[in-house]
């Protein structure tokens, strides 16, 4: 029975798990092999995750499972990702849905975010911790790499208010050899339908004199979709199958990104501490209507909110956001 979460449409049956390993044929239905098992439950900053446009300053608690559909040659999480799922399930957490969302009720946050795997893998799971989390009022985003069929992108919107795609490269060498897909094609689609639901910021790691070179032609795509979507530019982490591979030069990634600034309005690079390009400027003017700070990877914070009313206080440009400020301690969030 052919699967139809990703694009690799996976024929399953018998001990064939397909390609993420996460689900099953039964009784002539695709089911979850690991039903409401998570790897983690962790409170972060949304800025952390990374979202810079959802949310600003709001306490999230981050959820994943494991598998995933993409083999990419550096991945951070692969310990997650990629290691056999059925030898994972002795380290993880059954919570109900129910139970997921009272934890983070009780933790203070303010939005729940699925960002240590792929959320396409779990998502029957992620469906019905959407409906408990509806109810209480909590909105849900997610990182996801949009290799998903159309019909499971429909049902991603539906789970989650603000998505963070990542846009890993174009060319369909590049995919092959460093992302295991044949090409980007299903993700350039996504991307564009995921914008006409719901809010969308992309990020893109750089592999020096691999990648690179793509830039401008990806900040191009994403302003054809929409010229404010927040797209945020990493330099690679050499992990997993690449950890021998040099950190990409800062200055030499920063200069690349002079003309991709000119064609979006909101262009960051960061991961590394101490980044200077992590501020919110205005379209218009140019003023920094949020300003924030880098520790490095997983550790960006809100540092000023300087808009009033979602715009620029000195020339009144409506900034690009999804809901409102929210203080770390504070109350808010709802849908």
């Amino acid at each position: 029975m052919k699967c139809n979460y990703c694009e690799w449409r996976c024929e399953l049956g018998g001990d064939n798990y397909g390609v993420c390993r996460m689900y099953q044929e039964e009784g002539g239905t695709i089911k979850e092999r690991f039903p409401h098992k998570w790897c983690t439950y962790v409170i972060s900053r949304v800025e952390s995750v990374p979202f810079y446009h959802a949310y600003p300053g709001s306490r999230s608690m981050t959820i994943g499972t494991t598998g995933c559909n993409m083999a990419c040659q550096y991945c951070v999480n692969a310990f997650i990702a990629k290691e056999e799922p059925v030898t994972l399930q002795d380290t993880m957490y059954t919570f109900t849905p129910a139970e997921l969302v009272q934890m983070a009720i009780k933790r203070g946050c303010h939005n729940i975010v699925f960002n240590v795997n792929e959320p396409t893998v779990s998502l029957p799971s992620l469906l019905e911790v959407s409906k408990e989390a509806r109810l209480a009022g909590i909105p849900m985003g997610c990182l996801t790499n949009a290799y998903t069929t159309e019909e499971a992108t429909e049902l991603l919107a539906s789970v989650f208010s603000f998505v963070n795609i990542s846009l890993k490269g174009l060319a369909a060498d590049f995919c092959r050899q460093y992302v295991g897909i044949p090409d980007v094609k299903p993700i350039l689609r996504n991307i564009t339908r995921l914008a006409s639901l719901t809010h969308v910021e992309v990020t893109t790691p750089v592999i020096e004199s691999v990648n690179d070179n793509e830039l401008d032609q990806i900040a191009a795509l994403l302003a054809d979709v929409d010229k404010e979507i927040p797209w945020h530019v990493f330099r690679l982490l050499p992990e997993y199958k690449m950890k021998e591979a040099e950190y990409p030069n800062i200055e030499a990634i920063n200069g690349a990104l002079e003309k991709s600034r000119q064609l979006l309005s909101y262009v960051y690079f960061h991961n590394f501490v101490g980044s200077d390009w992590v501020n919110t400027l205005c379209p218009q003017c140019g003023s920094a209507v949020i300003e924030r700070f880098s520790l490095g990877c997983g550790g960006d914070k809100l540092d000023r909110y300087n808009c009033r009313n979602k715009a620029c206080p000195e020339c009144g440009y409506r900034i690009k956001l999804h809901g409102d400020r929210i203080e770390w301690n504070g109350q808010g969030g709802q849908l």
